[in-house]
Formats: structure tokens, C-alpha cells, sequence
């Protein structure tokens, strides 16, 4: 029987084989035909990607680029969507031009299309890679349906510094978690199958190492060896290429001196022939341009270091289409250059099926039913109550009891505007809803809880005037209230002393976080703290809900509240799940992927460093410490905690000893030690005690969540092989080195419960 399913197996996957060779070769027969009619202007033009706005009448654009499209000029254009919008600049390609071809349409969909999902940095903390898969899926879905064939996500770069505005987009600090997390959004935007109407094409950013932007300041160069590259900030890069990612987008940093975009050792040296990427790369908007404030070059040199080094596809700047005719006529670009950045672009179209219909499956019944439709919602509010992490909670002051007075006080309360983030560019804000709604909705049929909600702003968002002006210019929204901040902190002491526990939701506002927004202290505003301080002397528990989108300073809020709940910007349903959170109809089980430090003074904070040769001991002068301060962070990678309580057993190992090509089984067992039922992310690191190169002093290399009943207990298992111990010498070799192992397993990367083994 055994020998029988190993001949099917062995069939199917030899019939899968051929069935790809099969389309493959179909595709290369296509491809070839079409270029071998297009003009060297036309292949350029395919390398060009501006953007294009649009309103209620339509695409809005100049008579230039509608001309540039009726003359095969463009490949693709990004910010428009709507079936009608798509299909009018869609049919203006493939009835209009000589040759017929289809234009791409992409656009930002980073953490939701129309239904908004928690912000990437949020998404993380559910250390749920099958849920973040499922919800790249249906933001495939919802984003297709309204035309649209490419998303500029995920964003995968590693980021240790909270500083820097965009950490909010990504994963976090650990390139471990950070390539899981990239493969599940990979496979569910793509699916294995660009031919389904309802996959988009991924695109990889930043590519590479933009999370390392210096001082946290975006934009910034970024300077590394190659041993950190490929040890620490590559791997999530590389798993997406893995994972099948059709496109990777350039970054705005420069990488030993060069400007990524026009940097050939990272283009093609190391995403082609080392990893062997098959897709296309597009740059990041204008940065072709950028090269020139680099100091690098003219606009023709920039254009031509570019096209050289393996970008494919210009966005936004023009430089390809306006310098390289010349360039190839002068020899300094060569035509195959052109042709296979041009193959690239026309082999993903038709992968889309787009040569086959140019409007793949857009109408206004599918968007009708797809977009914002129930099962996205729900996926919505289960994403965001799964996000969520519970900092502290002394006391047990969560989970609220309803039939307590409870006063919540703060900006947020009432808002929706800040809840969708970031990022959430064809998200409607007014399709979110707030916590106050939530509580009137979650409470309708209980009147006497309703009456006992009471309500006071507190404070704005910002009273900064120069901030809030420089956050509104770039559409932040922020609305002064009419009253003084004396006036709002006495309203809201005043409430508070009618209450029997207060919750304040304060954060960010959204323009405070993500691209342009890098902040030099992450500190709450003033204002917000000054609230903090005067409801914390009321004398009632305070309960600090909090909205942002990046790991804060909340040294004085730990220190001085009884519970903090982090939500980031959670989406459309951000109201619903804090809601029930907070009333404890759903147990938190976020953990953080960044580490929270105490003071901005310790960043770059993560938890995989280095040793020193004089590590930190507090009763010694000459060790590695602040004199001022911990060292210690606020909150560790991995802290979350639970309503409920989890006990770990010591750690089990199977054997001492590990041989290459064998396994080795790490165990604890788990047990719920609380009164409720929850979920907690059980974590494994390692620790390579001596390498030929120096180890970190923790590395992640597993987790599992598992969700236990009051008084249940449960072993849970990893399995480490050689594959797992292995990272790149000084030869960037991949390789493991015999030698001693220490094995971590529990709830954050600070636990010390570990057993050791050996590797032979």
C-alpha cells in the first residue's frame, strides 16, 4: 500500500511538473511571438509605471499619459481602482494601441483593501501565520474585484528601531518570525495560481535592509556587513522569493555605497543568481530620480545604473522612458538589458490571464458582493481581537465587570478616523467603528450597564499647534475641540470621580506612524500624559488602552497604571474587538513582535543581540550598561500576557545529542493554571554557545499557539534538525558548527527555561 501511494504521489507531481512545463513553454511561445513585433520604444514602455488618480467622473489624468497609453508607452498604473475606472483605461489600452496589451493595475493594499484589517505591525503580534495568510486571501479577493491585479505588500523589512515611522508596516525585529510571516502573505495573495481572478501579485519591499535606516530617520542610508545582512535582515527577503513572490520592490536606501536601485550586486548578483528570482523589479516611487540627489549620477547615468543593475520597472519617474532609447543607441544599456526587464513585465500579464481577458472577471455585481461583505468583516474584528497584547494587568483590573460604573475618557473614544491607520488608503473611515459605538451596540439590550458608561474627551489628540498643523497638511484630520485643555482635564477628572474604574484610550494619531513619520521621541503627547497623571490621582484603577502604531515609551504608565492594553490601529472593526476584549468575552493572546524599550535612549533595543566581551553585570563598573537606566527593555519580543495564566514545565530534550542528518525533540508541557480558557504562543530560541563567528544571545526558531481550557494541560513539541542551527560563517557559507546548544521554551524571549544539547 505504502509502495503504492509513493507511485501516485510520484505520478501526480511528475504530472504537475509537466502541466507547468507544459504552460511555461505556452507562455515563452507568446511572449516571444509579441516581442518580436514590438519596437524598441514600445519593450520601454512596458518599464513604465505612473499613477493615476481618479474621482466619482473617472481616471483623472493629464493628455500626456492618456497619450503615452495609446502609444504603448505605459505597462502599467497604480492608484485607481473601481471596476469602472479600471475598465475604462484598460479598454483605452487594448482597443487603442498597435499591439493590444493589457496594462497592470496595483496599488498600496498593505493591511486591507476596502475592509481594514490590523496594521502589519499589529498582525504580527497574533504570531498567526495560517490567520494572516487567510487575510492576505481575502484582501486578494476584495482587491481584485474592484480591479485590481498588484499589491505593493508585504513590506518584510526587519526593523529594531521604533523611531523609524514604517516599522508599523512590518513584522517586527525577528528575521525567524518575519520569513513566516512573509511566506503566508505571499501564498495568500498568490495562491499558487495567478490565473484565479481572485489572486493579486505580491511584491516584496523594501528590498534591501531599509529597515536599518540610520537614527530611525526614513530615507536614511543604511550601512551593514555582510555577515548582518545575510544573517539578520535577508532572510525574510529570501523566503518570499521562496514562497513564489512575482515581484520585489527596490528600497530608498543605498547598500555599500550604492543606491539599491541602481545596485547590480543586489539585484542581480544576489536576488537572481544566488536566490534565483524569476520575477520582475519594480522601484519605489521616483527613485530612479533619487539616485541623483545619491550624487551618483545625471539622469542619464541614474537610468542607466538602474536598467544595469536589474530594475525593471520604473515607477513614477520617467527616467526610463526619457533616457533609455538613447542609452542602448550609445551602447551604454544593451538591448537584451531592455528585453528581459521587458519579458519580465509581459510574462506576469500573462500569468494574470490578462492577455486572455483583459478585464479578468471585473463587474459591479462581483465588487457589490465582495467588497466589505460579512466574512470579511468578521475576519476584520477576529484579526483585531487577536492582535491586541495585554502589557500588564495588576489586580486583575481586566476584564471589566458591566455592572461597575466605568468612565472612559480620551480622544479615542468616539473616534474612527485613527482606528483604520495608516496605509489604509481605499479604506473609509466612516465605515469604522469606534469603541463608543461598539459599547452602545455590545450593551443595547442592557440599559442599566449603558447608564452606567459615562463619557469625557479629556484631552486632544494634539495640542502641539506647529505638529498638528504639519499632520494636517498631509491629511491627518486632527480637529481641535472648542474648550480649553484645562476645560477637558477638569470635565474628565470630574468623571472620573463618578466611576469605579476609568479607561483612558489615548496613542498616536495615525499620521504620527508609517512612511514620512519617524519621531524622535516615542513618547505619548504631552497632553495625553498630563491626563494620565491626573486620572491616576483621582485615586480610581486606570485602564490606558492604547492606539499607535509602534512600540512606545510607557515607563511612567507601567509604573503608575494598574492595566495596559496595546490595539494598534486594529481596522474597520477596531470597536467591536476592544469592546469585547475589555468586557472579557475574548481573552487577549497578542505577543509583541518589537521590543518596547524604556527609554529612547536604548535604541536600537531587540532581543537577538550580541554578546560584548564585558556583558552587563550591575555590581561590576566596567561591564556594558547605562548608568541612568535598566538595560533591560520595558517589554521583551514575545511579552504578552492572558486573563488567564500559563504554566511551564522544564524543558524536555529527546536525546543530548544531535547527529547531521537526524532530530532532536524539544518538549514542555503547558497548563492553563487560570480560571478561563485561552490561547498562548509558546516560543523556542536557541543559543550557539561558541561559533567561529559570534552568536546571538538568543535566536527564535519555533512557536505554537495553543488555546487550553481552565485546569488543561497539554505537551507541546518542536523538532530541531541540523537545518535549524545553521547561519552564514565568515565565507557566508550556510552551514551549522558541532559545539554545545542551549534550547529556550516559553512564553517571551526573556524566559531562562532551557535544557542544553550537543551537536556531533
Amino acid at each position: 500500500m505504502k509502495k503504492t501511494l509513493l507511485l501516485l504521489c510520484a505520478a501526480g507531481c511528475m504530472a504537475a511538473c509537466a502541466n507547468r512545463s507544459s504552460r511555461e513553454a505556452e507562455m515563452d511561445k507568446f511572449v516571444n511571438r509579441l516581442m518580436s513585433q514590438m519596437t524598441l520604444e514600445e519593450k520601454i514602455g512596458q518599464l513604465h509605471l505612473p499613477t493615476v488618480g481618479f474621482d466619482v467622473t473617472g481616471p483623472r489624468m493629464s493628455g500626456a499619459v492618456e497619450q503615452k497609453i495609446k502609444d504603448g508607452q505605459i505597462g502599467g498604473v497604480f492608484n485607481i481602482y473601481t471596476p469602472a475606472a479600471v475598465r475604462k483605461l484598460q479598454e483605452m489600452a487594448v482597443t487603442q494601441t498597435r499591439l493590444h496589451i493589457p496594462l497592470l493595475f496595483g496599488y498600496d493594499v498593505i493591511h486591507g483593501h476596502r475592509t481594514i484589517y490590523p496594521i502589519p505591525l499589529g498582525l504580527s503580534a497574533t504570531w498567526d501565520t495560517e490567520l494572516i495568510q487567510r487575510i492576505a486571501a481575502a484582501v486578494a479577493d476584495e482587491a481584485t474585484a474592484d480591479g485590481l491585479h498588484w499589491t505593493f505588500s508585504p513590506m518584510v523589512d526587519i526593523a529594531r528601531d521604533p523611531r523609524w515611522g514604517r516599522v508599523s508596516e512590518g513584522a517586527g525585529e525577528d528575521p525567524y518570525l518575519g520569513a513566516e510571516i512573509a511566506k503566508a502573505c505571499v501564498r495568500g495573495y498568490e495562491q499558487g495560481d495567478l490565473s484565479k481572478q481572485n489572486t493579486l501579485l505580491s511584491c516584496i519591499k523594501h528590498f534591501a535592509l531599509y529597515g536599518a535606516a540610520e537614527a530611525g530617520r526614513d530615507y536614511n542610508t543604511t550601512d551593514m556587513s555582510r555577515l548582518r545582512m545575510y544573517n539578520e535582515y535577508l532572510p525574510p527577503y529570501k523566503a518570499a522569493v521562496e514562497a513564489g513572490a512575482s515581484s520585489i520592490m527596490t528600497s530608498f536606501n543605498e547598500i555599500d555605497g550604492v543606491p539599491a536601485t541602481g545596485n547590480r550586486w543586489l539585484l542581480t548578483d544576489l536576488l537572481r543568481r544566488q536566490w534565483g528570482f524569476k520575477g520582475f523589479v519594480v522601484t519605489d516611487y521616483t527613485a530612479i530620480a533619487e539616485m541623483e540627489n545619491h550624487g551618483v549620477g545625471d539622469r542619464a547615468r541614474v537610468a542607466e545604473l538602474a536598467a544595469n543593475a536589474g530594475a525593471d520597472m520604473d515607477m513614477v519617474s520617467e527616467y526610463f522612458i526619457d533616457e533609455l532609447p538613447a542609452l542602448v543607441k550609445a551602447g551604454r544599456v544593451k538591448e537584451t538589458t531592455i528585453n528581459d526587464a521587458c519579458r519580465r513585465i509581459l510574462e506576469a500579464k500573462y500569468k494574470l490571464g490578462l492577455f486572455d481577458d483583459p478585464y479578468r472577471g471585473i463587474t459591479e455585481e462581483r465588487a457589490a458582493a465582495q467588497i466589505m461583505n460579512a466574512g470579511k468583516l468578521a475576519l476584520s474584528k477576529e484579526a483585531a481581537v487577536k492582535s491586541f497584547v495585554l502589557l500588564k494587568n495588576d489586580r486583575q483590573t481586566l476584564p471589566l465587570d458591566a455592572s461597575k460604573k466605568i468612565a472612559f475618557i480620551g480622544p479615542l473614544v468616539k473616534d474612527q478616523r485613527n482606528l483604520i491607520g495608516n496605509w489604509s488608503a481605499a479604506g473609509d473611515w466612516q465605515q469604522a467603528v469606534s469603541l463608543w459605538s461598539a459599547l452602545e451596540n455590545k450593551f443595547a439590550k442592557n440599559q442599566s450597564a449603558k447608564n452606567a458608561f459615562l463619557y469625557a474627551k479629556g484631552c486632544n489628540l494634539i495640542d502641539d499647534d506647529a505638529l498638528r498643523d504639519k499632520l494636517n497638511r498631509n491629511g491627518g484630520e486632527i480637529t481641535p475641540d472648542s474648550r480649553s485643555p484645562q476645560q477637558l482635564l477638569a470635565e474628565a477628572v470630574q468623571t472620573a470621580r463618578r466611576a469605579d474604574v476609568v479607561v483612558a484610550v489615548l496613542g498616536e494619531p495615525f499620521g504620527m506612524s508609517g512612511e514620512a513619520a519617524s519621531r524622535t521621541d516615542i513618547c505619548l503627547p504631552a497632553q495625553q500624559l498630563a491626563l494620565l497623571k491626573a486620572l491616576k490621582e483621582t485615586g480610581k484603577p486606570v485602564v490606558l488602552a492604547l492606539m499607535n502604531g509602534r512600540p512606545l515609551t510607557l515607563t511612567w504608565e507601567h509604573d503608575h497604571l494598574d492595566a495596559i492594553l496595546e490595539t494598534w490601529y486594529a481596522g474597520t472593526r477596531a470597536g467591536d474587538a476592544l469592546a469585547d476584549v475589555l468586557f472579557g468575552d475574548a481573552n487577549p493572546s497578542g505577543k509583541i513582535t518589537m521590543t518596547f524599550p524604556r527609554h529612547v535612549g536604548q535604541i536600537p533595543i531587540y532581543y537577538n543581540h550580541k554578546n560584548t566581551g564585558r556583558p552587563f553585570n550591575d555590581n561590576e563598573k566596567y561591564t556594558s550598561k547605562y548608568l541612568d537606566a535598566s538595560n533591560d527593555p520595558l517589554y521583551p519580543f514575545g511579552h504578552g500576557l492572558s486573563y488567564t495564566q500559563f504554566t511551564y514545565s522544564a524543558v524536555q530534550l529527546s536525546d543530548s545529542t544531535l547527529t547531521d542528518g537526524g532530530s532532536i525533540t524539544a518538549s514542555v508541557t503547558l497548563t492553563n493554571s487560570g480560571s478561563r480558557a485561552g490561547e498562548e504562543v509558546v516560543q523556542l530560541y536557541i543559543r550557539d554557545k561558541v561559533g567561529s563567528i559570534t552568536r546571538p544571545v538568543k535566536e527564535l526558531k519555533g512557536f505554537q499557539k495553543a488555546a487550553l481550557q481552565p485546569g488543561e494541560s497539554r505537551e507541546i513539541t518542536f523538532m530541531l534538525t541540523t537545518e535549524d542551527l545553521k547561519f552564514y560563517n565568515a565565507n557566508l557559507h550556510w552551514t551549522a558548527e558541532p559545539g554545545e546548544f542551549w534550547v529556550f521554551v516559553g512564553g517571551d524571549s526573556a524566559t531562562e527555561n532551557k535544557a542544553t544539547f550537543t551537536l556531533k
